[in-house]
């Protein structure tokens, strides 16, 4: 194969940063200061002066100005005799900068008056060779003290302060109107998005989420044509709220509401009004509204919106200034108070429904809640024909299986799902990614990073693999447990000694036998271990976790057991959080019938797993031999499932169904099997808790 040179990158120069030339001018500036500091001549007596400089013929001139009722002289001494050593022992080490110049006065005196030097002057000279030139004062006039120290004194200091001025504005945001940026600390950190700036992301790039779409897309047909509807008395919606899991697309949804309005749009987080100054989120909140008026009709969009929209009242510090609630206040005021605001339309996200305080979410400020859930298989597969454009791939790659094979898998983690087929096709040097890749990337992605290196020793090795049997049998021969696609002993994720996929059937309601067998397949692990071994691990706790959870719902959520009756503990609004709604009595009558229904489900799957040990055996020892089974082994080991029931794959695939949704209830029914010491929430694909 040619192997295709490589385009060599250019790196990028670092950036300069002008903050460091203001640095290096300010300690410049002290430097100056610092070694400029002393006195630029030597101050000496007169009598120094005589013996020294004036009688042995040395000065070149004399120049003498008032200061104070004083005469000061400033002494030249002639250039050819300045590198004398009277002169630095004179000078005594501390030589001035410009004691090397001639131009420049070297030493000074003081004298009371300037007759008074005269005198003294003459009486010097008098003694003098005749040969000797005598030397007159020349007096200047240097009676303006003012410039002298505007340099010295004002100037530096103006420097100072406009450098201590520029770098407080770049702190607080760089430069703006309203006094000054280091005044702005109150002003909205929204970022606009006009016809200067637009977004390219358009409501084609979103995929799976048609519902949604047709109601935002109405928003925006509302600012575009809005006398088609006040023609008829109706009135603009003033807000929309984004509800769903994360990774289903609301940001991305915004954006395309962005791409596609035409009309200006303020875009920002709720985090972004929370600052360690006390009236800084109000203010923001204010002056946001402000400039959405001034700019009407437009969008305000503010994601996660819960970090600034919970309830009221709870969990507050008695006599203590809440500043959450104030700026919430403030936004309450703001979408629908006593002033009305035309023409600005509220977008908001969330994936905390439940903790949003409820005078937010009326009517009259958000007016509509859009639910966003995860994709079923036809927006799984949209979703998927929008991430395979750019990639490279085989011929075999179909995006309706790929959409089949990820039940309860999100948007962002089927963006995910092909990155990775795309990096593991490239790992192995593939021209184009193929459906194995695929695969690769899934199990990645339901169960971790599959790591062969890590060293189990057989006895474990064993253990796992029994316990995994366990599972497969306990699942192949129960009617309602989803059937098996693959399972492994090679370890996965952080602490995944084992690992099992299922490929559940996408539905909405359960039936108690659906829940009881989902149960004991999830049990399977454990008995195995205890029939084979006669001892249990550690690796069951996943299982054991999801099980309890189960039984406590069947029991006190979903009214499925007889003695605790047609009742339902659970408390979906959260007020009673710190309270159980229920008696001790009741209570201990849930936690006595979960223990029945999981023991019960104990020994119904003992006795499947003893009747049916060769088939654990053989799958056991051929997981050892293979560490991965598939589906056409289980067959070619068992024989075919002896349940006709069609999974969604094959009705959607093979059937030509057109498929259903995803779960969504709160039931913890598996889609992987992970037996692990720490299992993660994340690991079960089709749940919807």
């Amino acid at each position: 194969m040619k192997k295709i040179p490589s385009k060599k990158i250019t790196p990028m120069p670092p950036k300069f940063n002008t903050i460091w030339l203001w640095i290096a001018i300010l300690v410049g500036l002290f430097g100056i200061q610092y070694l400029f500091s002393g006195e630029a001549t030597k101050k000496i007596t007169y009598q120094d002066f005589e013996t020294k400089m004036l009688i042995p013929g040395d000065v070149e001139k004399l120049v003498g100005y008032k200061t104070n009722e004083l005469v000061e002289v400033e002494v030249y001494i002639k250039a050819d005799r300045l590198d004398q050593e009277k002169y630095k022992e004179l000078i005594g080490g501390n030589k001035p900068f410009n004691f090397g110049n001639a131009k420049n006065p070297q030493f000074t005196f003081t004298e009371a008056s300037d007759v008074l030097l005269s005198a003294k002057l003459k009486a010097s000279q008098d003694s003098l060779a005749a040969n000797i030139p005598r030397l007159e004062v020349s007096y200047e006039d240097r009676s303006n003290p003012w410039a002298g120290w505007f340099i010295s004194f004002m100037l530096p200091l103006l420097i100072i302060v406009g450098i201590w001025i520029f770098l407080m504005r770049r702190m607080n945001g760089g430069a703006g109107g309203g006094g000054g940026a280091i005044f702005n600390i109150g002003k909205s950190k929204a970022q606009l998005f006009d016809k200067e700036s637009q977004i390219n992301i358009t409501f084609n790039d979103v995929a799976g989420l048609e519902e949604a779409k047709q109601e935002v897309m109405e928003i925006v047909d509302f600012l575009k044509n809005p006398k088609k509807y006040t023609d008829l008395g109706g009135k603009i919606p003033k807000g929309a709220l984004l509800v769903g899991p994360p990774g289903t697309g609301k940001t991305l949804l915004a954006k395309a509401v962005a791409g596609e309005a035409q009309v200006p749009f303020f875009s920002l987080s709720g985090s972004d009004f929370v600052e360690m100054f006390v009236g800084v989120g109000a203010s923001r909140v204010r002056d946001l509204f402000k400039q959405a008026k001034e700019k009407a009709p437009c969008i305000i969009f503010i994601d996660e919106i819960d970090a600034i929209g919970r309830a009221r009242g709870k969990n507050s510090i008695m006599g203590g200034n809440d500043e959450r609630e104030n700026t919430l206040n403030q936004l309450l005021v703001e979408m629908d108070g006593f002033g009305t605001n035309v023409g600005v339309i509220i977008l908001a996200a969330t994936n905390r429904l439940d903790v949003l305080d409820s005078a937010l979410l009326r009517p009259g400020r958000f007016d509509r809640q859009i639910s966003i859930d995860k994709p079923d298989l036809i927006g799984r597969e949209q979703i998927f024909n929008v991430h395979l454009k750019p990639l490279k791939l085989a011929e075999e790659v179909d995006a309706k299986k790929l959409s089949a094979q990820t039940p309860g898998f999100a948007g962002a983690e089927i963006a995910n799902v092909c990155n990775e087929a795309a990096l593991i096709a490239a790992r192995k040097n593939k021209n184009a990614i193929e459906m194995q890749d695929f695969q690769d990337a899934i199990d990645r992605v339901i169960g971790g990073l599959e790591k062969r290196n890590k060293i189990i020793s057989p006895e474990e090795k064993k253990i796992v693999a029994y316990h995994e049997a366990g599972h497969a049998i306990a699942g192949w021969f129960l009617e309602h447990a989803d059937p098996l696609v693959k399972v492994s002993i090679v370890p996965r994720g952080v602490a995944a000694l084992g690992y099992a996929q299922y490929l559940p059937k996408e539905q909405f309601l359960y039936t108690t036998e659906q829940l009881i067998d989902s149960m004991c397949m999830t049990m399977g692990g454990r008995v195995a271990e205890d029939i084979t071994f006669g001892r249990i691990s550690t690796g069951a706790q996943n299982d054991l976790e999801r099980i309890t959870k189960l039984a406590y719902a069947m029991t006190a959520v979903y009214g499925m057991n007889h003695k605790v009756g047609n009742v339902s503990f659970r408390d979906s609004s959260g007020e009673s959080q710190f309270q159980k709604p229920y008696s001790d009595q009741t209570a201990e009558l849930i936690d006595d019938e979960v223990r029945i229904l999981i023991s019960e489900v104990y020994e119904r799957t003992k006795n499947l797993l003893f009747e049916k040990q060769d088939g654990l055996v053989k799958i056991a020892e051929k997981l050892l031999e293979k560490e991965i089974l598939f589906q056409a082994d289980l067959e070619e080991i068992l024989g075919k499932r002896p349940f006709a029931n069609k999974t969604t794959y094959d009705e959607f695939v093979n059937g030509g169904a057109d498929g259903g949704g995803v779960p969504q209830t709160d039931l913890p029914i598996p889609a992987t099997d992970h037996d692990d010491v720490k299992p993660s929430e994340e690991e079960t694909k089709s749940n919807q808790e």
